[in-house]
């Protein structure tokens, strides 16, 4: 394989950057001033930029990279792909083997009787057709109205103008007129931001029980069904409080609203097991999947779809899909990203040995002066930023000043650690090592130091005063 080590001057990539490329969740001119980091190479864990800098990637990419950079056999099986079939569509009464056999190894793995697969291109692809379908699957079923679906506050489920709207991020709502009707919000299930004097145990239950409450003024006869992740990703990594879920899964199979679980970022090893809905212990009627599917390596999403919704579906013409749907270069990939993450026993290895260390580390930094929180599951955690532990208190000056100041120091001192307003959140690849997680600690414990620094010297330790 040749790769391209040799480039033009950063400052000339850059320049180009800014020229032509529009970024995405970019303010492109802000970006274009300053210029934008060039990633050239990237082998496991590690990345390399066009001026020679080995940076950690903490983010596995978007969440996405869940067997690291690199691996010959994801290539070797595109190439393969490319030299036999590198497209045909799966319209018109046609299919493939990649997607079959794709289809059948996720009906294995899939928990319940998720048996079914409709491809996608992306999650946000994914999450638009899962709106079309549970609407189709009641009208289909005599009962047209069942239309509203429910979704939260803070929550994202792609960036299309229907996943956008299922999503909760009121920033994206301001844009493009949305959210578009036939669809309700509530809050989120955040206890340190949100909790207030209430155990999370006691706000578990209140902020699951919003479902039940929304279901009973919209009419269950009107709403179709209720999305959310397992564990809220781009929302900051916000793990509900343990009685959260099992209380919504009660509600939605007491009123007959169909429960999707946007298994994104919490599907292929994420959480340890191979989807989130085993780690919280639910069973939902849809899956969204989508990312570690391929590892990052190709596009790929789709929808896991139980028995009675797919028999409804297909006993009627359903008007939707992609051109790359099953795309069969993506799906061969998709299937040999699979196979290694189950003969590796990487899945296993996450949730039985470096998981546990990962906490372990994670967690000790509470310690730090400038965090309140660190909750985690799997590989996938986040940090509270506060001026003040005891009262969980907010910062004074607009939320993800500090957030924002942290990340840059992350990303002076070669680690990739996003943020989310105040919250500092990771997802590294499921392959990271026990000595490649004291590294990231350790220059995520550098970072917080540089960051407490500049806020204290800045006048920015001051907490927000509660109304």
């Amino acid at each position: 394989m040749t790769q391209i080590s040799n480039h033009m001057p950063t400052a000339e990539l850059q320049a180009l950057d800014a020229a032509h490329h529009m970024h995405p969740f970019t303010h492109n001119a802000d970006l274009g001033a300053k210029g934008a980091r060039i990633i050239t190479r990237a082998d496991g864990v590690w990345l390399t930029d066009s001026d020679g800098n080995r940076i950690l990637d903490g983010m596995a990419g978007l969440w996405c990279v869940n067997l690291g950079y690199g691996r010959q056999e994801l290539v070797d099986a595109a190439t393969r792909q490319m030299q036999e079939l590198p497209f045909y569509n799966t319209f018109f009464q046609t299919s493939h083997t990649p997607a079959i056999a794709l289809a059948a190894r996720l009906a294995e793995l899939a928990p319940g009787d998720l048996n079914h697969v409709f491809f996608a291109g992306s999650g946000s692809e994914a999450n638009d057709t899962n709106l079309r379908m549970v609407r189709t699957y009641w009208a289909e079923k005599g009962q047209p109205e069942k239309q509203v679906v429910i979704s939260r506050w803070n929550a994202y489920h792609g960036s299309s103008v229907g996943s956008g709207s299922l999503g909760g991020m009121k920033g994206m709502h301001s844009q493009g007129g949305l959210p578009i009707p036939g669809i309700h919000h509530i809050d989120q299930p955040d206890w340190w931001s949100e909790g207030g004097d209430m155990t999370p145990e006691d706000f578990g239950l209140e902020r699951a029980r919003q479902l039940e409450t929304a279901i009973k003024e919209l009419g269950a006869d009107k709403v179709a069904a209720f999305i959310a992740e397992p564990v809220q990703g781009a929302g900051g990594v916000i793990v509900p409080p343990a009685t959260y879920w099992p209380e919504i899964q009660r509600i939605c199979r007491e009123h007959d609203i169909l429960l999707i679980a946007d298994e994104v970022i919490c599907g292929f090893g994420r959480t340890g097991n191979w989807f989130g809905s085993q780690t919280m212990e639910i069973t939902p009627d849809i899956m969204t999947i989508a990312k570690g599917l391929s590892s990052g390596y190709l596009p790929i999403g789709g929808s896991i779809v139980s028995d009675r919704i797919a028999e409804v579906i297909g006993n009627a013409e359903f008007n939707h899909g992609y051109t790359y749907s099953g795309h069969p270069v993506a799906a061969a990939v998709a299937l040999e990203n699979l196979r290694i993450l189950d003969e590796e026993g990487i899945v296993t290895r996450v949730r039985e040995e470096t998981a546990p260390y990962l906490a372990e580390k994670f967690r000790s930094l509470t310690d730090h002066p400038l965090v309140g929180e660190a909750k985690i599951v799997g590989m996938m955690g986040s940090i509270a930023l506060t001026p003040d532990k005891a009262s969980r208190a907010a910062f004074e000056a607009d939320g993800g000043t500090a957030g924002y100041i942290c990340r840059e120091r992350c990303f002076a001192n070669n680690l990739v650690m996003r943020h989310v307003g105040d919250r500092m959140i990771i997802s590294p690849p499921l392959v990271i090592s026990r000595e490649e997680i004291d590294t990231l600690i350790e220059r995520a414990w550098q970072s917080l130091d540089e960051t407490h620094a500049k806020l204290q010297a800045d006048g920015l330790m001051k907490a927000r005063k509660v109304a």
